[in-house]
């Protein structure tokens, strides 16, 4: 335990109050639609006006265009989410340090995903965002591996090790990534579920209410994915523990059946603040258009719980989602522009709401 989880109490009025004046900085739906008329030098030059400044002027001299804007998002990216560590004191610091070990996930994701598609270490290491708890030497050695297999090796030890061995065998016989993605994901959220139920505070409920939600959007993306891929895999067999919405076998039922899987999600706890959201999910005719609107439903739901409390760590979880979500943004308008995509294309890929 670090001496931040330890020292002084939780300081939810000055995060909070640091939290709303990041959110206001944010993209708004005006800069996306500027950034949809530029080329990606343009892009770069737009960010330079904004609070990405720091992090172009100073990767400049190295990259240039869709690159230049890579680097720069991902390195302001964790120089956010570490400020967020260093203004927290107490348990508010040991909820959000925590949390941000979704970006080991991501970064496993993203080292996997690159050996599969036999990328280049440089696009691989681009992607990368340098804000969870794996060291640059353990990410400096996932960039090496030469197989996926060789990186699930590596990754012995860690939190992910068991889970990703275990779906080693379903990645093999289905030759798709989902069996891997999704037992990374398993790994990250029960991980981050352990122990935190044993405590009884009212930060606690509130942490608890952010993560169920989030579990139970990710068990409807994961099991839409496997439904979705034609590989034999039963969708419970990757289903993730500490949601309430969902169980395995229910779950597994329901990724067949869009129709029916919206329905349980508009008669659940979350309806009523997520109704245009689950609008945009009927109306989703894709893969892609359905995740993109799971996405702005637990956008919508953790700005809900943003408002309802606002003294809580549920506005600072909802911050990390935006930030997430604007650097996705523009990393799609980017690289829809550098493709030669259209702005309908671009605008397709985005999450906003």
């Amino acid at each position: 335990m670090s001496a931040k989880e330890t020292e002084g109490t939780s300081n939810y009025e000055y995060v909070t109050a640091r939290v709303r004046t990041r959110r206001a900085a944010l993209f708004d739906d005006e800069d996306y639609r500027k950034l949809l008329r530029m080329g990606p030098g343009e892009i770069a030059r737009y960010m330079e006006e904004t609070e990405y400044e720091t992090e172009v002027n100073a990767l400049g001299s190295r990259y240039d265009g869709v690159d230049l804007i890579e680097y720069a998002l991902n390195r302001n990216l964790a120089k956010h989410f570490e400020d967020l560590l260093r203004w927290s004191d107490g348990q508010l610091y040991a909820m959000i340090a925590r949390y941000l070990r979704k970006f080991d996930a991501w970064n496993v994701k993203t080292v996997i995903r690159g050996i599969y598609s036999d990328s280049s270490r440089d696009s691989v290491e681009s992607d990368l965002i340098r804000a969870g708890e794996f060291d640059d030497r353990l990410l400096e050695r996932l960039l090496e591996a030469g197989t996926i297999e060789e990186a699930v090796e590596l990754l012995d030890g860690t939190r992910y090790g068991d889970s990703l061995e275990a779906a080693y065998d379903d990645y093999e016989t289905t030759g798709t990534l989902v069996p891997l993605e999704n037992a990374i994901d398993r790994a990250y959220y029960e991980g981050l579920m352990e122990g935190v139920t044993d405590e009884s505070s009212r930060a606690i409920e509130l942490y608890v209410e952010f993560l169920q939600a989030e579990i139970d959007f990710r068990n409807v993306r994961n099991a839409l994915r496997i439904a979705r891929s034609g590989a034999n895999i039963d969708p419970s067999e990757y289903f993730i523990e500490g949601g309430r919405l969902f169980d395995a076998s229910e779950l597994g039922q329901l990724a067949g059946n869009t129709d029916e899987l919206v329905a349980r999600i508009r008669d659940s706890t979350y309806g009523d603040e997520l109704s245009d959201a689950l609008d945009e999910l009927e109306r989703a005719d894709s893969l892609i258009g359905f995740e993109h609107a799971l996405d702005a439903a637990l956008l919508e739901y953790s700005e809900h719980l943003s408002h309802v409390f606002p003294l809580s760590v549920c506005p600072v979880l909802a911050y990390v989602l935006a930030k997430e979500r604007e650097v996705d943004n523009i990393r799609a308008i980017a690289r829809g522009r550098e493709a030669g995509l259209s702005e309908d294309e671009i605008e397709n890929e985005l999450v906003v709401l």
